[in-house]
């Protein structure tokens, strides 16, 4: 039995969309018609999502974050409540609010009903479930936890969904400054600064450098201020086209980690990341060169990912994790020393977690320190602006009355 996705047409002419379990299109439309519908389009969900994702994966995303994290915490609430799994799904599919989120979980409890387990029902949808995810739901399917292993995912998600709300919430101020500062000295060096600059070419004064210059901006921003816009978007897609390219990523990726301020979030962040990611795994009893390989991929820094892909490599030959790190020089040494505290302990799996929380404490502290030195900075770049402006448009009336005098 299989998810079709369908689109129906009731008696009064309205489309119906939604997903039904059948074994073959025929089944669904029949289906359909018994309940008064007439079908349009009735098509198998994960036929239909992988099409879709080779044709834009642009616009295809899945299941959100968000959605995400809350779809895992019902999985984990009705597995721990001692329903079948496909059940749960079922369970959770009619919760999910989002349509997006029926289909998939729809087309995953179809695989599980086919024989499949969960993890392998997962992986026919990997952009919404990442590695990560599926090993984890591997890992508690084997040793029969898969209560507990869910938990671990649904606090993992809301822990990151959480850190990334806080961080976008954070950003709304500083951005609404930057726009209205920007907009603002558009509208002075376009509008205003041409209609003062009139009343002083009829008098035939000769102008100041400053108030010349004001002028030249002025009218270079009013006769190229749309090719400057354009240039600027060029620039931005052909930096983007760059960035696919992985020698200059790589290149890009190790000047970041030069910066002398954004090197040490970019550690912090991906540092972060990799600990509690392998903690989870290890935690779920995923072996340590299956979770190396597979934290790797939640490293975003191309330097840093190579750099534990290595490790990997190292710890396959029998060196110990926190010195294969420690010989890549890109993590912090709070968390090296952690790890390695862990492996003497024989607690890693607790170590990782408490380097994960110390890195993400100090990333959310280092993020709103500098937003908040953001907004106060913004403002005064402005004022300074304005301030210039002012006083080259008003430094003529200055001379103006000195001459008067």
């Amino acid at each position: 039995m299989a998810a079709f996705e369908y689109t129906a047409l009731d008696n009064g002419g309205r489309q119906q969309h939604g997903v039904l379990e059948g074994d073959t299109p025929r089944q669904i439309r029949q289906q359909l018609r018994d309940r008064g519908l007439t079908p349009i389009e009735v098509s198998e969900v994960s036929e239909r999502q992988t099409a879709h994702q080779q044709r834009s994966q642009l616009f295809q995303r899945g299941i959100s974050s968000t959605d995400l994290a809350i779809i895992t915490r019902q999985l984990a609430t009705l597995v721990g409540s001692g329903l079948p799994v496909e059940e749960v799904l079922r369970v959770a599919a009619e919760q999910a609010e989002k349509a997006q989120a029926q289909r998939i979980l729809m087309a995953v409890r179809s695989r599980v009903l086919e024989g499949h387990d969960l993890a392998s029902a997962l992986g026919e949808f990997p952009r919404t479930f990442s590695d990560l995810y599926r090993a984890t739901v591997s890992a508690g399917e084997r040793s029969g936890h898969l209560d507990i292993v869910l938990e671990r995912l649904a606090d993992y998600t809301e822990a990151r969904q959480l850190l990334r709300q806080e961080v976008s919430r954070a950003l709304v101020y500083p951005a609404l400054v930057i726009s209205v500062a920007i907009l603002i000295v558009i509208g002075l060096m376009t509008y205003v600064v041409p209609q003062v600059v009139k009343v002083f070419t009829d008098t035939g004064q000769t102008l100041p450098l400053a108030t010349r210059t004001l002028i030249a901006c002025s009218e270079l921003l009013a006769r190229y201020g749309l090719w400057l816009l354009l240039v600027l978007i060029a620039g931005g897609l052909l930096l983007r086209s760059a960035l696919r390219q992985p020698e200059f990523r790589m290149s890009f990726h190790r000047y970041l980690l030069r910066l002398p301020v954004l090197a040490k979030m970019v550690r912090g962040l991906n540092a972060a990341r990799f600990s509690r990611t392998l903690s989870i795994l290890n935690e779920s009893g995923v072996p340590l060169l299956d979770a190396l390989q597979i934290s790797a991929q939640v490293v975003t820094n191309l330097p840093m990912k190579a750099a534990v892909e290595e490790a990997a490599r190292r710890v396959r030959e029998g060196t110990s994790l926190h010195r294969a790190l420690e010989q890549a020089g890109y993590f912090p040494p709070l968390t090296v020393h952690l790890i390695a505290s862990g492996e003497a302990s024989g607690r890693l799996d607790e170590m990782l977690s408490r380097a994960a929380v110390s890195q993400e404490r100090e990333l959310q502290a280092t993020i709103q320190t500098l937003l908040s030195f953001l907004g106060p900075l913004v403002i005064l770049i402005l004022g300074a602006i304005v301030l210039g402006i002012v006083m080259a448009m008003l430094l003529p009336i200055f001379e103006l009355n000195q001459l008067v005098i």
